[in-house]
């Protein structure tokens, strides 16, 4: 099957079309002045009536008169539904992930969102909390013919439309990043969004059949009704090609079995030479590590940024 035509096929299976975007009605809440930086605090709608809230991180000295590259962090699950765009913006969490203030220090105009079911986007109602809500909300969706997958990749597709509009943005150098949950949602929004030039993922290739074998429960966007039918994880993060993809992995990271994943960077290589893009695709797997942003992990997105976006 044709890249486009599987693409059809992903679209079909994630739960259909996505809407025609709408106003964003951007609200600026806070503005906190950082060293080097500042952080906004603001709003703005994936849906109508569904306020994301996000941090954007702008570099001093960035401005309409002087653009900058950007890059949208899509941030982890952990089980750590109390955090969200926190973390890479490096106001709570662990250090490690505080890759938002790292890429703004470098130049880098960085928007954190909150996913659905983390920190502000937890139940508004307050009946259920963390593990329940999500659950809850992957369940609705699955009812409705959809999966949490589609609306996780119709709140990124938005992310890059708030970034596209923000003047300090040179809006053909955009990029996204995320550990763990935050790289399933790269290779999720990949194939639906051309805007953004270079995409990073750490720590989380887990295929279905590695998934199945190993009896892994991974969080709800890994999952996509049907499209064993079409292919696994690796042929949804293929259909990015041939813009610039780039995966760190953990030799021993057991949310992502090292075998499994090493089968599906080679599905993914195919795909890019078939694309005519080879050189747009690499991988690193560090030896004797697991499920974290290593030093040598954090070097190679960082030059792989520096490369891509100029």
């Amino acid at each position: 099957m044709k890249p486009d035509e599987l693409r059809v096929k992903l679209v079909d299976c994630l739960g259909g079309q996505f809407p025609e975007p709408g106003p964003l009605n951007p609200k600026t809440r806070e503005m906190i002045q950082k060293d080097g930086y500042r952080i906004e605090s603001l709003t703005y709608e994936a849906e109508p009536g569904d306020p994301v809230p996000a941090l954007l991180l702008v570099p001093d000295g960035v401005n309409k008169n002087s653009a900058a590259p950007a890059v949208a962090i899509w941030h982890q699950h952990a089980g750590q539904w109390h955090l969200g765009k926190s973390e890479p913006a490096g106001l709570d969490g662990a250090e490690m992930h505080h890759t938002g203030v790292a890429l703004a220090k470098e130049g880098f105009v960085v928007l954190c969102p909150d996913a659905l079911c983390f920190e502000e986007r937890q139940d508004p109602e307050k009946k259920l909390k963390g593990g329940n809500y999500e659950r809850y909300e992957f369940l609705r969706y699955v009812v409705n013919g959809k999966s949490m997958a589609w609306k996780n990749t119709l709140d990124m597709r938005r992310a890059v439309d708030f970034l596209t509009e923000r003047p300090e943005v040179d809006s053909e150098n955009i990029g996204c990043y995320g550990h763990s949950m935050g790289s399933t949602h790269t290779w999720l929004v990949g194939p639906h969004e051309p805007r953004l030039k270079a995409l990073v993922g750490n720590c989380c290739l887990p295929t279905y059949s590695a998934i199945h074998d190993a009896k892994l429960l991974h969080c709800f966007p890994n999952f996509v009704p049907g499209w064993l039918e079409y292919g696994d994880t690796p042929e949804m993060a293929g259909l990015i090609a041939p813009r610039a993809l780039h995966l760190n992995l953990g030799e021993t990271d057991r949310g992502s079995p090292i075998e499994h994943a090493r089968d599906g960077i080679r599905r993914i290589e195919k795909m890019y030479e078939a694309a005519g893009a080879a050189d747009q695709f690499s991988f690193f797997i560090e030896p004797e590590t697991g499920h974290v942003l290593s030093e040598d992990m954090w070097g190679r997105t960082l030059s792989f940024f520096k490369k891509h976006l100029a």
